[in-house]
């Protein structure tokens, strides 16, 4: 009974790790490993067995950003299992990557929680950091955007989106011909299975009296869409760059 008790609240409780084949991935692509659950002092019922694909990302709360945890994704594992006392039980799993996941850039971390749910106790935890690489196509237009139009990231963040959820958010600087022209250049992706929207913010610098009265009114800003076909994406990187500069030119003017 003392054994039954002490483990409801953690004490002598079964403990959960989760073992993955390894630790980097791409957005889309396949995760393999094993929840391994190690026996307690008592036997324990699980009802369920989740993981859960976690980030962290800002939220405006009162005129102020606030940081907070996210969870991407939720896979079901395995429900009702039981676990003796002492026994070590592993349950392989497969799963994948959202496209939306968000790459593991500046402070933006990424990584698997794996949860036990147990009746009348408190589930044990665990967490797992992985790195993520920026899906192919995206780092495509990150290059196109670098390379051939001169732009810089100078930051990667999470934030929250009224239409999109929580999406990765890449806020370039200028150089070159479009530092007379733009402030800064903000970049989200939205990946399909045979295309990618690249949603751009367009922040164009103050010019004149008119310019000055629409920064201070924060109506410099445009937004845009660049729709970028797997061919596309998959071809030359300066047919990516034109396609890009053609719509980031009209902010020119």
């Amino acid at each position: 009974m003392l054994k039954k008790l002490l483990a409801s609240v953690g004490v002598g409780a079964a403990k959960v790790d989760t073992q993955l084949e390894k630790d980097r991935f791409v957005p889309g692509e396949d995760v393999h490993g094993k929840v391994v659950i190690k026996g307690g002092d008592v036997e324990q019922s699980i009802d369920s067995i989740h993981i859960f694909l976690m980030t962290e990302a800002i939220r405006e709360v009162d005129d102020r950003k606030v940081k907070e945890k996210v969870c991407l994704h939720k896979y079901p594992i395995a429900h009702q299992e039981t676990i003796k006392e002492g026994e070590t039980k592993e349950i392989p799993f497969s799963i994948q990557l959202p496209y939306h996941t968000p790459a593991s850039l500046g402070r933006v971390p990424v990584w698997f929680e794996t949860g036990l749910d147990i009746p009348m106790a408190l589930d044990p935890t665990d967490r797992d950091l992985i790195q993520v690489s920026p899906h192919p196509h995206a780092k495509k237009v990150l290059e196109a955007l670098e390379s051939y139009l001169g732009f810089h990231v100078k930051k990667v963040e999470m934030e929250l989106s009224k239409r999109y959820g929580y999406v990765q958010e890449f806020e370039l600087t200028p150089s070159g011909e479009y530092r007379a022209y733009l402030d800064e250049l903000e970049v989200v992706f939205v990946l399909h299975d045979n295309d990618v929207d690249v949603m751009l913010e367009v922040d164009r610098r103050a010019r004149g009296i008119g310019g000055l009265f629409a920064e201070a009114l924060e109506m410099d800003e445009s937004h845009a869409k660049v729709t970028l076909s797997n061919e596309e994406l998959n071809g030359p990187l300066d047919v990516v760059a034109r396609k890009l500069q053609q719509k980031i030119d009209q902010y020119k003017k």
